[in-house]
């Protein structure tokens, strides 16, 4: 029997099985008479055991029944649960879920056998569970890299890529990266014949490439590739600043490739397309997608496993004593599906904006209006409707740190609880996805940086148990994640002192530094306070990532700090990341856009108004002073702004701070199509957060006004 169809459903069951049995068995270790989690752990363990037997995993049935045996006993009250058999059950719970690992990646459990928790298990059973600590689980041998011509990638004589057909878009990317010094490079990528799934093989070789560079070209096309109409090899062009052999690497450390040949693009033997050829075509083949990015985030909707049908998780079970609101009622929807209808929906605003434009003009009449004002409602619910299936409560990411949290307190001799609220708050897919990593090193920084030793909480007149909290809650069109601590809080003096010692800043730099700039340092990429170095803090790498990722998501960090008392991490997100509502406007003759989610009020101010402050604008509004950016300034234009009329400023906040916009004019407000500007674009500026098409075809580039700020 093929069961190769069942492996995706397969997968999101068992990642409900694992996710139920970490939350039970936290709560058993404080409830260790909890009957409803002991019945909820046996549930789970029986199910996640037949499943694996189903599937012919038979390592992961052994293991899975052994725990089920256990509990058979515990619910029987024949064996008492205790601390040591709360820590093989965890040792069990990781072995498991690297079967999960290695079966999502290449559809076999591995060869770890995990003896020793299948003994200590059976020593429980046996009542000798005294003597019966199961060492760390033995991690399987890691898989050799591909010898022979997989590792040399062959030579450019056994390569497809000449027979692709380059139309006049390609051949111009190709001539500008040439031009730019950037190396184009042609690849053949040959699958293993045993691939079951060759198309998802294929969406994660380009996922690696997307890393090092840009796919220009593939051959077939990214739609044939998404719907498996290829044999077991494609080639594609690729532009990157990236060595071959490094390219070559990135390809080949995806399962299942046979092997790869590449080689530096001879525009000689490369295939133009003719013109009278692109002429008969209405549209292209080669034409860029409206993401003008890749094809690498594309051919997947069909690469994964069939999307199980929709099923409705049970909300009544227990979770201990905690009445914690049903977030998990949920239909399973293949994510790529979504994406795919998240562009077009993009293409119908766009389609939409441009009879906006026409409808202002003078010829229009009442009966084009009534269709302009039909559309933009159908649009508008279109969106809402898509978002809201886009929507997942962030809980499928904080589940896992009380488990976490508990893991760093045996490690660093800590006590400390973990306190969550908010889990049910929701945010778009892409940004849940990229926010677990942030959210962990700020955990793992107040464990181990904030919570100060046993010995000093005692005698500072704290309680014994440090208090870890994370809160999440929506903010208008903003979600507002925020991680606390009651512990030290960030000792800005000895921040500073590190700061000099490295060479950041200078002592006469640190004398004028105010506290907010002190703390900022601590973002900066191997910076760290730590003493000594370990596993889980000191080697420098953490609030940088925290702010980078934020950052890439169009959120931002900030700090509270009080020392003695503890420090608040607050991250703020948007919404979503696809479509905002915006405030078009003009500086120098050019069409900007910036989020509403952003702007507070805007104001007519006077020249005569501006004060200055410590040689900067600002203006004093209701008793608030706040600074002024002139954008034609920052944006490098002229303003076309009449120097005798009053200036239009756009007051915008972040967090706590407020500035004022100064632009030429209002045009009003838009929803807009966020687009990225790809990697060809060399903006090293974070100050455009990406671009939108307008109703003329016209394109406006989004400020972000955090970053201005």
């Amino acid at each position: 029997m093929d069961v190769s169809q069942y492996l995706g459903i397969f997968l999101d069951e068992t990642n409900e099985h694992l996710q139920t049995l970490s939350d039970q068995l936290m709560i058993l270790e404080n409830e260790p008479e909890n009957e409803d989690t002991i019945n909820e752990i046996f549930r789970a363990a029986h199910s996640l055991k037949g499943m694996a037997g189903t599937m012919g995993y038979k390592r992961m049935q052994n293991l899975t029944h052994d725990m089920e045996n256990v509990f058979s006993e515990v619910r029987n009250g024949k064996i008492k649960v205790d601390g040591h058999m709360v820590d093989i059950l965890f040792q069990a719970l990781d072995a498991l879920e690297e079967y999960r690992e290695n079966i999502s990646e290449n559809q076999d459990e591995g060869t770890n056998d995990n003896a020793p928790i299948i003994n200590a298990l059976q020593a429980i059973l046996n009542g000798d569970s005294a003597g019966a600590a199961a060492p760390e689980a033995e991690k399987p041998a890691e898989e050799k890299a591909p010898e022979g011509a997989a590792a040399e990638g062959g030579s450019a004589d056994g390569g497809k890529w000449n027979d692709i057909v380059l139309h006049e878009p390609e051949q111009h990317v190709i001539a500008e990266a040439i031009k730019n010094n950037s190396k184009v490079y042609g690849f053949t990528v040959f699958i293993q014949e045993t691939c079951i799934l060759k198309a998802a093989r294929a969406f994660l070789v380009f996922k690696a490439l997307e890393e090092l560079g840009e796919v220009i070209i593939s051959e077939p096309s990214v739609q044939d590739i998404e719907d498996e109409k290829f044999d077991f090899d494609f080639s594609l062009y690729f532009v990157t600043d990236s060595p071959i052999d490094k390219v070559k690497e990135a390809i080949l450390s995806v399962s299942e490739i046979d092997h790869v040949l590449g080689d530096v693009i001879d525009m000689d033997k490369a295939k133009i397309a003719k013109e009278e050829d692109e002429e008969e075509e209405e549209a292209p083949a080669a034409e860029p997608a409206p993401e003008s990015t890749a094809p690498a985030a594309t051919p997947a909707a069909t690469s994964a496993a069939p999307a199980p049908a929709a099923k409705e998780t049970k909300s009544d079970s227990k979770k201990g004593a905690s009445n914690k609101p049903a977030v998990n009622r949920t239909v399973r929807v293949d994510i790529e599906k979504l994406d795919v209808l998240m562009n077009l929906v993009s293409e119908l605003i766009i389609a939409k904006n441009s009879l906006v434009s026409f409808a202002t003009s003078e010829n229009s009449h009442s009966g084009f209006n009534e269709q302009i004002e039909y559309l933009e409602s159908v649009t508008t619910n279109l969106h809402e409707s898509v978002m809201k299936v886009r929507m997942v409560p962030i809980e499928s990411v904080v589940n896992k740190f009380p488990r976490m949290i508990r893991d760093l307190s045996k490690k660093l001799n800590k006590q400390m609880e973990l306190h969550m609220t908010g889990e049910e708050t929701e945010l778009d897919r892409t940004v849940v996805d990229e926010i677990g990593d942030p959210l962990m090193h700020l955990l793992r920084n107040s464990a181990d940086h904030g919570l100060e030793s046993l010995e000093v909480r005692r005698e500072r007149g704290k309680s014994e148990v440090g208090q870890i909290f994370l809160d999440a809650y929506q903010d208008g069109n903003n979600v507002v994640i925020e991680v606390r601590d009651d512990g030290n809080g960030i000792d800005t003096e000895a921040v500073k002192k590190k700061a000099i010692e490295r060479g950041t800043i200078t002592p006469e730099q640190g004398e004028t530094m105010s506290e907010k700039d002190i703390i900022d340092l601590l973002f900066l990429p191997s910076f760290s306070t730590a003493k000594v170095v370990s596993d889980v803090s000191g080697r420098g790498v953490g609030l940088d990532v925290v702010r980078s990722k934020i950052g890439a998501l169009g959120g931002d960090v900030s700090v509270k700090t009080k020392l003695g008392e503890g420090s608040t991490w607050t991250i703020r997100l948007p919404l979503t990341l696809a479509i905002i509502q915006a405030l078009m406007v003009v500086v120098g003759g050019e069409k900007y856009a910036i989020s509403l989610g952003s702007i507070q009020t805007i104001e007519d101010v006077a020249e005569e108004d501006i004060k200055y402050v410590e040689n900067r604008e600002v203006i004093n509004l209701r008793d608030t002073v706040i600074p002024i950016i002139r954008l034609n300034e920052v944006l490098g234009v002229e303003s076309g702004r009449d120097a005798n009329a009053n200036m239009v400023v756009i007051i915008v906040k972040k967090g706590d701070q407020l500035a004022g916009l100064v632009v030429d004019e209002l045009i009003g407000q838009q929803e807009i199509v966020i687009k990225s500007l790809g990697k060809y674009i060399n903006c090293t500026s974070r100050l455009i957060s990406g671009a939108t098409i307008l109703g003329d075809g016209e394109v406006a580039l989004i400020l972000d006004a955090n970053v201005l700020i």
